[in-house]
């Protein structure tokens, strides 16, 4: 198994297939109803605002699975949701699934013999990172937000 088919596989059950510690993304927003993302509790970011961040990270991967240099991603770390909007939220919703669509493409298309090499990092405060390292972060990173958006879901409508 190349090292894009083993990432493609992980991916795979983070999004839509049967991850071992419960459901994969796309179910848990599928619970998710316009008036809940936009909920606060306390001080937690809204759901809204997760997946703003989360389809803004998978932009910035890409952008670095690209080779161009890592830095923030350019919609923000944390971008701004502004009003509540049924509209935009679904479009955030179909622009997640379209944005993960395009990093499978990219994962599929990136040569195996730069899995190990270094990201393109001139920022000289981060640890090396490869490729490989960047998009099992990524996972994590989407498995992480999507235990928040379980949680709030939760806590808000029960």
């Amino acid at each position: 198994m190349t090292t894009a088919e083993k990432l493609l596989h992980e991916l795979e059950k983070v999004s839509t297939g049967h991850p071992w510690y419960g459901s994969p993304v796309y179910d848990i927003l599928g619970k998710v109803t316009f008036e809940t993302a936009y909920e606060r509790v306390g001080h937690a970011h809204t759901i809204a605002e997760i997946i703003l961040h989360m389809l803004s990270w998978t932009e910035e991967v890409m952008d670095r699975l690209n080779e161009k240099p890592a830095s923030l991603p350019l919609s923000g770390n944390w971008p701004e949701t502004g009003d509540p909007d049924e509209r935009k939220w679904k479009l955030w919703i179909d622009d997640l699934k379209l944005v993960n669509v395009n990093l499978v493409k990219t994962i599929q298309d990136f040569p195996e013999e730069k899995w190990g090499e270094p990201i393109i990092d001139k920022r000289g405060n981060q640890p090396v990172t490869t490729y490989e390292e960047l998009v099992y972060g990524f996972i994590q990173h989407q498995i992480y937000h999507s235990g928040q958006i379980a949680l709030l879901t939760r806590i808000i409508i029960g």
